[in-house]
């Protein structure tokens, strides 16, 4: 069986992703999910295992935290955050969590433990990564899957300087008339951050990047 594995999407599903997971039969994923939208499409591709992250507020309350069940006779474990996987893992055949961003691979005897890393809006410098797993009968062989990164892309959380940059793109695409679902899909930034600076320039008329900037904090 060949199943896709993501996390940290934040409200962000890119077209490279949804290729990647073609031909998958099942997808998990890791958490920090944002939009019911985006399990929606997931789940136009091939069944959906997920999990509840720290990001997913109150849409989200129909979604657990934590996940244990059996998968083309492995024993799977999901969690978001990797503090909050149990002490005793020798009874999974595959544990999956998120939350950093950064794809780490390991293995607990013979649990193979994965964070196929971040695959929504890049944050700092940090890759951006899914991954693919075929569950085999005797293994489970893991392949990583890197996503390149658009040329002209924003990074996201990187400082006062490149968030400033970020406001005056949204302000200048809403000002154009696009929707925030458009700006962040279209710059691969956070879908709630653009959401809340397009919401800040049109209920503050006359606000300039520094104005949103005070406004939200910084």
């Amino acid at each position: 069986m060949k199943i896709g594995i993501v996390s940290d999407t934040h409200g962000l599903l890119r077209p490279e992703v949804i290729d990647a997971l073609q031909g998958c039969e099942v997808i998990l994923h890791g958490g920090d999910i944002n939009r019911q939208e985006i399990i929606d499409d997931l789940e136009r591709i091939a069944p959906v295992y997920v999990v509840r992250g720290n990001n997913d507020k109150d849409w989200a309350e129909h979604i657990p935290y934590s996940l244990d069940f059996d998968l083309a006779g492995k024993h799977v474990y999901m969690t978001h955050k990797k503090s909050d996987l149990p002490e005793d893992l020798s009874k999974y055949d595959l544990v999956i969590y998120g939350h950093s961003h950064k794809y780490e691979e390991s293995s607990y005897g013979n649990t193979v433990l994965l964070n196929p890393g971040s695959c929504g809006p890049r944050r700092f410098h940090q890759a951006i990564t899914m991954a693919t797993a075929e569950l085999r009968e005797n293994e489970i062989v893991i392949t990583r899957v890197d996503i390149p990164q658009k040329q002209k892309e924003s990074l996201t959380k990187t400082g006062t300087a490149d968030l400033k940059k970020q406001i005056g793109i949204i302000i200048r695409d809403t000002q154009k008339g696009k929707s925030p679902s458009e700006i962040s899909k279209k710059y691969g930034l956070d879908y709630q951050m653009t959401e809340k600076i397009v919401r800040l320039y049109l209920t503050h008329p006359g606000v300039d990047s520094d104005g949103i900037m005070t406004k939200m904090g910084y």
